[in-house]
């Protein structure tokens, strides 16, 4: 009853009301309804989010081998949410959901072997689970392996599995794998070069949320790539993701407002936003204050 009210599938959608039914199923014992209640509070839905009741809910449901309790248990400890960050823990508990066939634990247990999180790196592993995962239908892992195939990490280096991989990840809703796909498609990897598919692409990645997929929709409207040049809509993709404290965003936002592109010339602004950009680690950004400042 929790879930209908959570997703609003055959009943209207009330997420306090899912709240109080996960609470309840929760107190009771079910697993499932004490993964969802940790959902509630990490997320704050249907109450005030808390990531510490969170960490107590899931820990609970992983300590009763729910899969995706493990697996989200593991990201609290992989970021320090709701608990002290402890990327050993993270990892134990990557294994314990990978293990029960949990496609979400499979691929984050593949992130921690390719970056070497809570345990020695170790790509040919991580190219092992993140197959695990994708061959499941798991998005983001689908992406994963597509980029140790672009790459050659733990695998040979394989254009063809790349677009195939992005492919699969992009048509499955994933936002990475759709800013991946157009990646492909715009610099013909595994397939024709095609930038008006290559934009097509980044603009479903943009829309679903992707920052790399809404910064290179910028560019591509900065210099007319795959679509019709507009300054303006180049200059607000900008904008957004700088406001956000995107840092390549920032810099570029600092080039428009310094040569005039999609915005009136204020040198001014430029100064304000290649400052955070260079704050922000861009170095190219020093460059253009020592030029502008006087």
């Amino acid at each position: 009853l929790g879930i209908c009210y959570g997703n609003g599938k055959l009943i209207k959608k009330n997420e306090k009301k899912a709240f109080i039914w996960f609470m309840r199923s929760a107190t009771a014992g079910y697993t499932k309804g004490q993964y969802n209640l940790g959902y509630c509070y990490e997320r704050g839905k249907g109450t005030d989010k808390n990531e510490t009741k969170a960490f107590e809910w899931y820990l609970k449901s992983a300590e009763s081998g729910d899969g995706m309790g493990q697996t989200n248990l593991g990201l609290l400890y992989l970021y320090g949410k709701g608990i002290d960050k402890n990327e050993t823990k993270a990892f134990k508990w990557f294994m314990k959901s990978a293990i029960s066939g949990c496609v979400d634990g499979q691929c984050n247990l593949g992130y921690c072997y390719e970056h070497g999180k809570g345990t020695d790196k170790n790509e040919t592993k991580a190219f092992e689970w993140y197959l695990k995962s994708a061959e499941s239908g798991d998005g983001i892992g689908q992406n994963n392996l597509g980029l140790l195939y672009l790459y050659g990490k733990g695998v040979d280096k394989n254009e063809t599995e790349t677009f195939k991989w992005f492919m699969k990840s992009a048509i499955s809703g994933c936002a990475d794998g759709q800013c991946s796909l157009g990646y492909c498609y715009v610099n013909g990897i595994g397939t024709d070069k095609n930038e008006i598919k290559g934009f097509e692409w980044y603009m479903k990645s943009a829309i679903a949320g992707c920052t790399e997929g809404q910064y290179s929709l910028g560019v591509f409207y900065e210099y007319g790539i795959g679509t019709e040049k507009n300054e303006t809509r180049a200059f607000e993709c900008y904008l957004k993701l700088a406001e956000k404290g995107y840092a390549k965003a920032q810099n570029k936002l600092g080039k428009c407002y310094e040569y005039g592109i999609g915005i009136h010339k204020n040198n001014n602004e430029a100064i304000i936003w290649y400052k955070k950009a260079y704050d922000n680690g861009i170095e190219a950004a020093k460059d253009k204050l020592n030029v502008i400042l006087p």
